[in-house]
């Protein structure tokens, strides 16, 4: 069993901050549970522009409100506590919080929390050695 508290990732590497959000990683790959789960902060009135090409992701809003858009359709999603998105299809998206988004977000495959947003907002895939011990 694994029981962790937000304030034992808090100023870890687990704990990322960029200009536009925070996200501590909960779960991550080394724990081998076949995904990993986050807590993302969003600030708001920032733009993010996100491409997740070799994971899929889901998100739920649990504060705050904003606006999802899917760049293939254009199309725009009114976000609010209880909305949930599904990145089913790799989504190119554009994540628009109006007010402080808090969010639980599961990536598969797990990420391995060294992953840094490239130019087009994609995570690189990186694996975790299956020698190494959790």
């Amino acid at each position: 069993m694994i029981v962790r508290h937000l304030d034992d990732i808090s100023d870890t590497d687990a704990d990322i901050t960029t200009e536009n959000w925070r996200s501590r990683r909960i779960v991550l790959a080394k724990d081998r549970v076949g995904f990993s789960l986050h807590e993302t902060v969003l600030k708001p009135g920032t733009m993010n522009e996100f491409w997740y090409a070799n994971h899929i992701e889901a998100v739920f809003i649990t504060e705050g409100e904003g606006d999802i858009t899917d760049v293939a359709t254009g199309e725009v999603h009114e976000l609010r506590p209880g909305s949930m998105y599904l990145l089913d299809q790799h989504d190119k998206h554009v994540l628009r919080p109006r007010t402080q988004m808090r969010t639980v977000c599961v990536f598969n495959p797990p990420v391995t929390g060294r992953e840094v947003h490239d130019e087009n907002g994609v995570y690189p895939l990186i694996k975790e050695d299956p020698l190494q011990p959790a």
